[in-house]
């Protein structure tokens, strides 16, 4: 629409101020938007005493006004709509839904100051942006607004410090796995985060979970949620809390002695099963920064080139046509790869052999274990040491037994210790874990699981797969020319 124009039109009548009507709230848990509502009702009264029109009702509901990182989408809409011309003037409940940092309102002054026959007006005070007086009472309010949000800010985090402190939630709903209670393990959601924990652990993507999650309507921790962001799979089953640690600000906390707190409700997981999926996406991160893992073939990048030893890649058999036998994909040396290009062989077969080789080895191997004692972490007691001398430096220091200097200079190399003794166990839970979940029974459980989780069974047995040259000419399938690299 055009820009409305407050001046006489030909007819000689005063065409009244188009003007938006600004509402904002900065909690709304119940989600039923009452409170806005009531802004409205009252901001449309007062456009009607006022003899102005309302051209648009911008709002942002459950939004604060306060927090510098929140992007308040219906006032930058508004702000653009006014320097555009498109309305002529706000109306708001209160100066404070409209701004509680003093940038947000000296943006909107800005525009008062472009053009002053902008009209301006609010429900619980006179101020009129459209004067000298107008706007220094309005930095005023503003400033006392921010100073309010500021304290009312650091009164919460003090409270939710001292509720983390004592173990406990700082309210909201409950996380996945837990009941509404948030104490109570709900123990199918939790069943559903240990296999998908399980499957992390063989192998499998937190993308190709994410995927069975969202088409099984699993992990929403909120009731009608439909979307499922990969960073939030990845939190549910790497958070501190599936083991009873209580966190703060992402981080675990530790009480006076240097131990986490451990928070009012029921684990999950143990601290090992937890350090274990923490050490599995923390080495895919460090391992694979920024690339996809997702595979479409079983041996790509475990098949090589039995001349070059280059690395095979499976592709679509294009020349296939539909309704023949011929293979659908195969394994092909490439000269793009850097291969010799001169050695290929139809997928299909490669893949049935290779999987009867490995799933075959996995049962000997099975039959041929006996019963052992559980292999525990052999720094166990180097680990209770370390933090046992954390906890007595922090005691010492805090009955004046040595100097604050004294425990800056003595604590930073024992902590390094104790976070370098618990990555290493973290690693040893993990590969411990990882033994116990490449495991599988028939060849229709094994066709059964995901792509990753097969490939890492593959190489839980075989470091590489070697495929000879054919010769020339038709022939059938020559399990000889397959030669499987043991591990």
């Amino acid at each position: 629409m055009g820009a409305p124009s407050s001046r006489s039109s030909g007819e000689g009548l005063a065409v009244s101020p188009r003007v938006a009507v600004y509402t904002r709230i900065s909690r709304d848990d119940e989600g039923d938007g009452l409170g806005v509502a009531r802004q409205r009702e009252d901001c449309e009264r007062l456009v009607d005493l006022r003899g102005w029109a309302v051209a648009k009702v911008y709002q942002d509901n459950d939004v604060s006004a306060y927090k510098r990182n929140v992007r308040r989408p219906e006032f930058e809409l508004m702000l653009s709509d006014l320097a555009d011309g498109l309305i002529d003037g706000v109306v708001s409940y209160d100066l404070d839904r409209l701004a509680r940092q003093p940038k947000d309102l000296e943006r909107l002054i800005d525009l008062y100051d472009e053009r002053r026959r902008r009209v301006f007006a609010t429900v619980t005070n006179d101020v009129n942006l459209g004067t000298a007086d107008g706007r220094t009472m309005a930095r005023v309010m503003v400033a006392f607004a921010n100073k309010s949000s500021h304290d009312a800010s650091r009164r919460i985090q003090r409270k939710h410090l001292e509720l983390a402190r004592q173990g406990k939630s700082s309210g909201g709903p409950a996380p996945y796995g837990w009941q509404k209670d948030g104490r109570t393990v709900d123990p199918v959601a939790a069943g559903h985060i240990r296999a998908a924990q399980k499957d992390l652990l063989a192998g499998v993507r937190i993308g190709t979970i994410r995927t069975d999650w969202q088409r099984r309507g699993l992990g929403h921790p909120r009731e009608g949620t439909t979307r499922l962001p990969h960073h939030l799979v990845e939190r549910m089953l790497t958070n501190p809390r599936l083991c009873g640690y209580r966190t703060y600000r992402g981080e675990v906390l530790l009480d006076d002695e240097g131990r986490p707190v451990i928070g009012a409700w029921e684990p999950i997981n143990t601290v090992e099963e937890w350090e274990a999926v923490c050490a599995v996406v923390a080495e895919r991160k460090q391992k694979y920064p920024g690339r996809s893992l997702a595979r479409k073939y079983l041996l790509s990048g475990i098949a090589r080139c039995g001349l070059c030893h280059a690395k095979i890649r499976g592709q679509v058999n294009r020349r296939r046509k539909e309704g023949s036998k011929a293979a659908r994909f195969s394994y092909q040396c490439s000269v793009v790869n850097g291969g010799c290009g001169k050695v290929g062989r139809a997928g299909e077969a490669v893949d049935e052999f290779v999987i009867s080789l490995v799933l075959a080895e996995q049962r000997e191997r099975a039959m041929a274990t006996t019963v052992e004692e559980v292999e525990s972490w052999p720094n166990a007691a180097e680990l209770i040491d370390v933090e046992s001398d954390i906890a007595a430096l922090t005691q010492a220091a805090k009955a004046r037994e040595i100097t604050v200097s004294t425990l800056l200079q003595l604590l930073p190399d024992l902590e390094r210790q104790r976070d370098e003794l618990k990555l290493e166990r973290g690693r040893f839970s993990k590969a411990r874990q990882q033994t116990a979940a490449l495991s599988v029974g028939t060849l229709e459980d094994f066709l059964s699981l995901p792509i990753e989780r097969q490939q890492a069974l593959v190489l839980h047995s075989l470091s590489a797969v070697l495929i000879h040259p054919a010769g020339r000419g038709s022939r059938k399938f020559d399990p000889s020319l397959i030669e499987p690299v043991w591990r």
